[in-house]
């Protein structure tokens, strides 16, 4: 009998935490477990606003998959289509060919993409905080700008290039917010003349910023924020983005050339290209984490529309890093019941809470219904952080990381990655052409006839 061919794809939270199960599950030889993945290293993505910050290096929130599992073959690559009747997955390889990968069991975790609204010039002058490349790239940007306008003398190309503007009164939105207004603090002891121009908005069309912290901490976060001397603006948004403006929803025409786009992000196409039921994009599963009507295929994690069944207000589980962990446990034994032929397990999760750094001694935490601020809270966020963080090499540098910043100060010089151009979540998401159910099955069909003829596998 062949060994099961186990294949997870995405390296996120839920991917790999799903890999490190199973490879502490399944015996040494007693299957095959790949990883489908762009990248060889999982982001630690709440951390992001910190690389933006240069509080942390990349290095620090980038954890190698290779160092972290053993028994796991990368597939560098996109998924880009299932044929779940061939059980193939359709890669697209860094050097755009494509790969058929077959699989037994299949683990869909390849979590969102930052999404796309109809606002003109969005896409073209937004920057993106999403990925590993877009933070330290921003960084870069930032500085440039107070650079640029410290050697002009033109008092309205000051003013656009010191204004900056994020979008989205979430988690990200915020943490980005208060740490690049930290950064640019810092900088200001350099350009005096600079202090009464630097401006920072933090614009959200939701009547409130982090409702996931509750009314009580979602206040204290709005007070915080204005005291850090940010203008928050709510139930408003974007109209318009160019070069040198944005538009408000409220009338305002704002110079500026840095727009921070956090407002939302998108389920993976991949989930749409099995042809099964999903839910704004996420693909509906069983309480199981299996495929209804397909038991050899599991999904978790953002993309995936996972019944909460310990939050009766809620139907799905939030498509957050906490719940992808957890659910990676669930589906790596139920990978491996199905294999051997025993009952699924269901998830079940109580959400343990939200933890919210604002760099310096700022943070907010909601941790088993108990609301904390000041340093309490800065203890545990930072707490939770290295606790959640998988790899003792990563966890040892944030903790460097924070240790020399709190006693040396930070770093305020450019590294030149911003030179050649804007790094953008949009341009990424359009370099990717996803396949629909049909072309999924037609192209893997292919792919495996070519792999026969080429190699004489079955």
């Amino acid at each position: 009998m062949s060994r099961p061919r186990i294949v997870v794809v995405g390296a996120g939270f839920g991917g790999l935490h799903t890999l490190r199960h199973l490879e502490r599950r399944i015996p040494n030889g007693a299957a095959d477990i790949a990883l489908v993945a762009p990248h060889d290293y999982m982001l630690y993505s709440p951390l992001l606003p910190q690389v933006a910050s240069g509080l942390l290096t990349p290095q620090s929130v980038a954890m190698s998959v290779h160092r972290l599992t053993r028994k796991t073959r990368l597939v560098p690559g996109h998924a880009i289509g299932v044929d779940t009747q061939d059980r193939t997955v359709v890669v697209r390889r860094p050097t755009g060919e494509l790969l058929p990968c077959k699989y037994d069991r299949l683990v869909l975790a390849p979590g969102a993409l930052t999404r796309e609204f109809d606002i003109p010039g969005l896409t073209q002058h937004a920057y993106g905080a999403k990925t590993l490349a877009e933070a330290v790239l921003l960084r870069d940007h930032v500085l440039a700008q107070l650079e640029l306008a410290n050697d002009s003398r033109d008092p309205v190309e000051r003013e656009e290039r010191c204004r900056f503007i994020v979008v989205g009164g979430g988690y990200t939105g915020v943490e980005t917010a208060a740490s690049l207004m930290r950064l640019c603090e810092e900088a200001a002891r350099r350009y005096p003349e600079l202090r009464s121009v630097i401006r920072w908005h933090l614009v959200d069309i939701a009547p409130k910023v982090l409702p996931e912290l509750g009314d009580r901490l979602g206040r204290k976060a709005l007070d915080l924020l204005r005291n850090l001397g940010i203008e928050v603006k709510l139930k408003v948004t974007v109209r318009e983005v160019t070069a040198d403006k944005v538009v408000l929803t409220d009338g305002r025409a704002l110079p500026c050339r840095t727009l921070i786009w956090t407002a939302g992000v998108t389920p993976s196409p991949l989930m749409e290209t099995l042809g099964k039921p999903t839910q704004r994009g996420r693909l509906e599963v069983g309480a199981d984490l299996a495929v209804p009507g397909q038991p050899d295929v599991f999904a978790i994690g953002d993309a995936a529309a996972v019944p909460n069944l310990s939050h009766a207000e809620s139907a799905y589980c939030p498509p957050t890093a906490q719940y992808a962990t957890r659910q990676a446990a669930t589906v790596a034994q139920n990978v491996v019941n199905s294999v051997l032929g025993r009952p699924l397990r269901e998830f079940k999760h109580k959400d343990m809470g939200l933890v919210v750094d604002l760099s310096g001694k700022d943070a907010l935490a909601r941790i088993l219904q108990f609301d904390l601020s000041g340093l309490p809270a800065l203890a545990a966020t930072r707490g939770y952080h290295l606790v959640s963080v998988p790899s003792p090499t990563a966890r040892a540098r944030i903790a460097a990381n924070w240790g020399i910043r709190a006693f040396t100060g930070g770093e305020v010089s450019r590294m030149g990655f911003a030179d050649e151009g804007r790094p953008s979540s949009f341009v990424a998401n359009e370099s990717v052409q996803y396949l629909d159910e049909a072309a999924s099955r037609s192209e893997g069909a292919r792919l495996l006839d070519n792999e026969r003829e080429r190699y004489g596998e079955d």
